[in-house]
């Protein structure tokens, strides 16, 4: 691939932004796609190269706007990280390294050996992972991929979880939920939500020490004055 001079910040160019097609068919998709992408930018936020984003249109042959694809989710490394329209790999000087699919009736439509293959060998993804968060297109349900010379292997599963390589972390099922999981800390990833929630209890638990502090001052300052009578 010709690499060119990698812009900082994007430059708006001639290749579209939208292809006019909804987000996702159902809430649950739509979710699981929002969660995967906001769970994935907080893990890297301190990673100045690690871009992550999903439902954006990347090109994939110079001169050629209709040649594209919108990954639900994808992450790529080493890669300037700022707001983007769009992705042309060929401006990037980049592809992308891994793709995350939540399977629908449209993308099973639309046929995933196509997809897959147009990744594999238009876009050079490296890891690619499917998920039917509800269980109905695929079999397995969820499906890991790495590419390996000019083929996608299947991950072999590591105690149920398939272990990535690029985000050196491991993905797995949790009911409908596709969730991250840090080998090293033996924890899961926390979502938005989680983090949210982590973050009222010790607002509300300082909060409290704060009070219990004030009273036992109080209480001080009480048995103070009455040995001082």
């Amino acid at each position: 691939m010709l690499r060119t001079a990698v812009p900082r910040v994007w430059v708006p160019n001639d290749y579209p932004t939208s292809d006019g097609k909804p987000m996702a068919e159902t809430d649950v998709h739509r979710n699981l796609m929002v969660e995967l992408i906001e769970t994935l930018q907080a893990w890297f936020a301190d990673s100045p190269t690690t871009y992550v984003s999903g439902n954006m249109l990347v090109f994939y042959e110079p001169g050629d706007k209709r040649r594209h694809l919108a990954p639900d989710v994808f992450v790529v490394t080493r890669s300037h990280k700022h707001e983007r329209g769009n992705f042309v790999i060929w401006e990037e000087g980049r592809s992308l390294d891994v793709v995350i699919e939540v399977t629908s009736k449209t993308t099973m439509r639309e046929g995933l050996g196509k997809k897959s293959t147009l990744y594999l060998t238009k876009l050079g993804v490296k890891e690619y992972y499917l998920f039917d968060p509800k269980e109905e297109y695929l079999k397995p349900s969820f499906q890991a991929f790495r590419r390996i010379g000019a083929r996608f292997v299947p991950i072999e599963p590591v105690a149920g979880r398939f272990p990535s390589k690029l985000l050196k972390l491991h993905l797995e099922r949790s009911g409908w939920q596709l969730r991250l999981w840090h080998p090293v800390s033996k924890q899961r990833v926390p979502t938005r939500a989680e983090r949210l929630a982590a973050e009222t209890a010790r607002a509300d638990q300082a909060e409290a020490e704060v009070e219990r502090l004030r009273r036992l001052l109080q209480q001080q300052h009480r048995a103070n004055g009455n040995n001082g009578h």
